[in-house]
């Protein structure tokens, strides 16, 4: 590996939790952490995007230094002993490993391909229902959504919904449930073509009942928790995990939430007392964890959704905190939150997804 690109995975401190996601998301598709170094570039640690997880979770402190948690005793290999990286990423499930010489000053990162030989197979879902809310109109993508139903819009050569419900056939998840209105027919005959290997139950909706409301239509009883998803978003991340979060933590209802980093394009004044300038700030960025639009929640909470009412997923969210129950979110960084809803996000989509190509 060259230089730039080692420095692409170095970090030195001070480094904000803030700024870690975005390093972390850069390199994401190779490996998802940074190695940590002192202002002599010893190494003295490293993070991953599980440690930042933890952390958001614990404290919820996006503007902490990396210091507080990061890992003290990263795993190394001296520059005599490279023969000995492969072996060594294999038998402790990773995929980056740094080179150091005898000063613990990195001279090279060994990566292994996410296709390689490193076990990292993702632990069943098979049983877990899905319900895709798909539904609505898009108006936002008009006058794409003036021919298809939004789940249907291809990104690159394959329509979103189809990629999202791939993303859970990852997991063993064979069952799927769509609500659907909006131009229907196209999406039952889409699938019937299509002819896949997992089950779907189309779940039609009379007239428009939002997000949630669609849901009381479903027939089917659950006796565990479902995912709830919108179809016009990408989530990438470990499912599994977000479900074992969601049963673990006995939360009632699980809302993914992906960090949103705004720049305000100006100055920024602070001032005082008859408007004594205090401080200046030159186009300072805001954070922010959104709604992505994916939920887990236990089939109980589907009995607080009335019938045959607009009523939608944070009307479910609102209602089930007002009743005393238990709310959680499951943080993912930036770019691990993949959006359509507007044209400019399509295009950010396809970029990250390296799907233009298709087109």
């Amino acid at each position: 590996m060259d230089k730039e690109r080692i420095d692409g995975f170095v970090c030195s401190l001070p480094l904000k939790v803030v700024d870690a996601m975005a390093r972390i998301d850069a390199h994401a598709s190779e490996c998802s952490l940074i190695f940590i170094v002192d202002d002599e570039n010893h190494l003295i640690g490293c993070v991953t995007d599980g440690d930042i997880r933890r952390w958001i979770l614990k404290a919820g402190d996006l503007s902490a230094s990396v210091e507080d948690f990061m890992k003290r005793d990263p795993i190394f290999v001296k520059e005599n002993e490279r023969f000995k990286a492969r072996e060594i990423m294999l038998a402790r499930s990773i995929t980056a490993l740094p080179i150091v010489d005898d000063e613990k000053i990195i001279k090279d990162i060994i990566i292994l391909e996410r296709n390689g030989n490193i076990s990292k197979s993702k632990k069943s879902l098979k049983g877990i229902p899905v319900v895709i809310m798909a539904g609505g109109k898009g108006t936002r993508l008009y006058p794409y959504t003036k021919i298809l139903p939004k789940p249907l819009i291809p990104i690159g050569a394959t329509p979103i919904v189809e990629r999202i419900i791939d993303c859970y056939v990852d997991y063993g998840i064979d069952k799927y449930f769509m609500t659907v209105n909006y131009k229907k027919g196209m999406l039952r005959s889409y699938f019937n073509d299509l002819d896949p290997d997992y089950e779907i139950v189309f779940v039609e909706e009379d007239k428009p009942l939002g997000t949630g409301g669609s849901i009381k239509l479903i027939e089917e009883k659950f006796d565990c928790p479902l995912f709830v998803t919108n179809c016009d978003a990408l989530i990438r991340a470990d499912y599994a995990d977000i479900y074992d979060y969601h049963v673990k933590n006995n939360n009632d209802i699980t809302m993914v939430s992906a960090l949103k980093n705004i720049t305000v394009p100006y100055g920024v004044i602070n001032s005082g007392e008859n408007g004594e300038l205090i401080s200046m700030e030159e186009k300072p960025k805001l954070s922010y964890f959104i709604n992505t639009g994916m939920y887990v929640i236990n089939p109980e909470t589907i009995d607080l959704i009335p019938d045959d009412t607009m009523f939608h997923m944070t009307h479910l969210v609102e209602k089930v905190m007002a009743n005393g129950g238990k709310v959680g979110t499951y943080p993912i960084s930036e770019d691990s939150f993949l959006d359509m809803g507007e044209f400019e996000e399509m295009k950010r989509m396809e970029q990250k997804l390296n799907i233009i190509s298709e087109k």
